[in-house]
């Protein structure tokens, strides 16, 4: 393999992976006339077509589909070659990408940021709100804040706590809907939960398993704020009525235990003083704000 190859192979392997140059060029957050030309430079280097090209997209030619699996070889080696080399890095200074869901975000996780910010001015945490679960291991964050029953990752996982779940509606919406309401929540709604989601268990095993499921939004702080506005009840982390004074728990609904909370950083970063400083000044905050909350109101059993 020539060294300009290196050069060349990411490109390859977007296309590859997209289908098209345009969304193959969306993935690498490039032009896609460069993507087109760094192909066509490793379609020269190697004196092979690589893909058939159509109205359809990009199809791989026979040659293509061999050098696919070479290619992510490479491309694994070339990260786990960036993170063993970032794994020496004995500086407070850099950046650390940090991935974590926007439910946590605002509140919770804003003000933590904040403090860090002032202790550590020199690290510089570049934040990555997403409701998808980003891959440690293919380098896409260095640490990511996650609500999981477990973790099977090749990753180095710190535990938590489970996080206290509880349902809630505002006083408005609980006054004038709660008591003409049917046997089994029946003329109540639910906000916010897509049916394919695992939550609407939650539903089912509730105390109003017939209200209807209305205002579908996976997004937490559009949720959150359809509360606000009265149209409905909703589960939410207990730990939100620190927050949120204009919401309440609905009255004869219990706190239950749901996923735990996890701080996970890729393997050979877990020495990288920078990685290190943040993932433990985080763990710290969020067991600190655990314990405010168990202190707070144990009658209300907010965390296990």
């Amino acid at each position: 393999m020539r060294s300009a190859d290196w050069v060349f192979l990411p490109y390859f392997l977007a296309v590859a992976r997209a289908g098209n140059l345009r969304a193959g060029a969306e993935l690498l957050n490039e032009n896609y006339g460069t993507v087109n030309r760094n192909i066509q430079a490793l379609e020269t280097s190697y004196g092979a077509q690589l893909f058939h090209r159509s109205r359809r997209g990009f199809e791989l030619t026979t040659a293509g589909q061999a050098l696919v699996p070479l290619a992510e070889q490479a491309e694994a080696t070339v990260i786990s070659a960036r993170k063993r080399v970032e794994g020496l890095d004995r500086s407070e200074t850099g950046i650390v990408r940090f991935s974590l869901a926007a439910a946590f975000a605002y509140d919770i996780i804003a003000p933590i940021i904040g403090k860090f910010h002032k202790a550590y001015p020199e690290i510089q945490v570049e934040l990555r709100l997403t409701s998808q679960i980003e891959s440690i291991a293919d380098n896409k964050t260095d640490v990511s804040l996650r609500a999981a029953f477990e973790v099977t990752d090749d990753v180095v996982a710190r535990k938590l706590y489970p996080i206290a779940m509880g349902i809630y509606a505002s006083e408005l919406y609980i006054e004038e809907h709660f008591a003409d309401a049917g046997p089994k929540g029946a003329g109540l709604n639910w906000i916010g939960f897509p049916k394919h989601w695992a939550v609407t268990k939650w539903v089912e095993q509730s105390p109003f398993p017939l209200a209807e499921l209305r205002h579908i939004v996976s997004d937490f702080p559009m949720r959150l704020s359809l509360l606000r506005q009265h149209c409905g009840m909703s589960h939410l982390p207990v730990i939100f009525e620190r927050y949120c004074s204009d919401i309440c728990r609905v009255p004869g609904t219990e706190v239950t235990l749901d996923r735990t909370l996890w701080i996970l950083l890729h393997t050979d970063l877990r020495r990288t003083v920078r990685v290190r400083r943040f993932v433990d000044f985080l763990a710290d905050e969020l067991l600190k704000l655990q314990k405010d909350m168990q202190a707070g109101a144990e009658s209300t059993k907010l965390y296990a």
